[in-house]
C-alpha cells in the first residue's frame, strides 16, 4: 500500500479498546480507513464489535474483534497478544474505554466509584503497560481524556472529572519516560459528543451545550480525527499534550 493521503498508516497496526461503539468505533473506522490493521477489544456487545469489523472489511480494511473487559489485566494482556500474534507487530495504542456514571457525589455508590476509576483511569494504565511490552519505536499510545479532567462545569461528574485529570498527568509523565524510543504518548480530551453514553437529547445535554462556544454537540468523527491526526506521521513532536476537541467548552 503507498503511503498517500487514505494510507498515512499503511503497514501500522493499532489497538483501540473499547472499540465497538460510539466514540471507540470511528477511531477504529478511522484508523482502518487510514490504512491500520485494528485490534479492537469490547466487553459487551460482540454484535457491535463484529458490525464494526465487517464494515471495515467491507471497505478493504483489516480488523479484529477481542473480547476482553478493559478492567482485566489478564484479558487485556490477552487481548493486546492476539492482536500481534494476528497482525505481526504493535504500533498504536488508544486507550479509549471509559463511562460516567453522572450523579451528585454524596448519591454515588462505593461500587459505582470503584468502577469508573478501574475502567477510566486503572485500565488506561493495565493497556499501556501490556502495549508497551510490544510497541514498536515510534509508537503511539493516545488515551481519551475528557474536557472536564481540565475544567469541570458540569455538576454530577466529579468523580469522572477526578478519572480524567489522572489520565491527563499519567500522560505527561509516560512521555517523559518513553521519549527516547520516539514513542509519543498524548491525551485527546473530547468534550460533548453525540454518543449512547451522552446523547445530545439526553437529560444532561442542555447545561452541556450552553457551555459550548459553538452551542451545539460534537460528532465521533470529530473525535477520530484527532486521534488519527496524532496517531500519523505528521504529529511526531506532539507528545505529552491534552489535546481538547470540545467546541469551546473550555475556552
Amino acid at each position: 500500500m503507498s503511503n498517500n493521503n487514505g494510507q498515512k498508516l499503511a503497514g501500522k497496526v493499532a489497538i483501540v479498546t473499547g472499540g465497538s461503539r460510539g466514540i471507540g468505533a470511528a477511531i477504529t473506522k478511522r484508523l482502518a480507513a487510514d490504512g491500520a490493521r485494528v485490534g479492537v477489544t469490547y466487553t459487551k456487545g460482540a454484535e457491535a464489535a463484529a458490525s464494526v469489523v465487517k464494515e471495515i472489511e467491507r471497505a478493504g480494511g483489516k480488523a479484529i474483534a477481542i473480547q476482553a473487559d478493559a478492567t482485566d489485566a489478564a484479558a487485556v494482556k490477552a487481548a493486546v497478544e492476539k492482536t500481534v500474534a494476528a497482525f505481526g507487530r504493535l504500533d498504536i495504542l488508544v486507550n479509549n474505554a471509559g463511562t460516567a456514571i453522572p450523579k451528585p457525589f454524596e448519591e454515588a455508590t462505593l461500587e459505582e466509584l470503584d468502577h469508573v476509576i478501574d475502567l477510566n483511569f486503572r485500565g488506561v494504565m493495565i493497556a499501556t503497560q501490556a502495549a508497551l511490552k510490544h510497541i514498536k519505536d515510534g509508537g503511539r499510545i493516545i488515551s481519551i481524556g475528557s474536557c472536564v479532567g481540565e475544567r469541570n462545569m458540569t455538576p454530577g461528574l466529579a468523580a469522572y472529572a477526578a478519572t480524567k485529570a489522572a489520565v491527563k498527568m499519567f500522560t505527561q509523565g509516560l512521555a517523559r519516560e518513553v521519549g527516547n524510543r520516539g514513542i509519543t504518548v498524548n491525551n485527546v480530551q473530547p468534550g460533548p459528543i453525540d454518543t449512547d453514553l451522552n446523547p445530545a437529547a439526553g437529560d444532561w445535554a442542555t447545561p452541556q451545550i450552553a457551555n459550548t462556544a459553538l452551542k451545539r454537540y460534537g460528532h465521533v468523527n470529530d473525535i477520530a480525527a484527532m486521534v488519527a491526526f496524532v496517531a500519523g506521521p505528521e504529529a511526531s513532536y506532539i507528545t505529552g499534550a491534552s489535546l481538547t476537541v470540545d467546541g469551546g467548552t473550555n475556552a
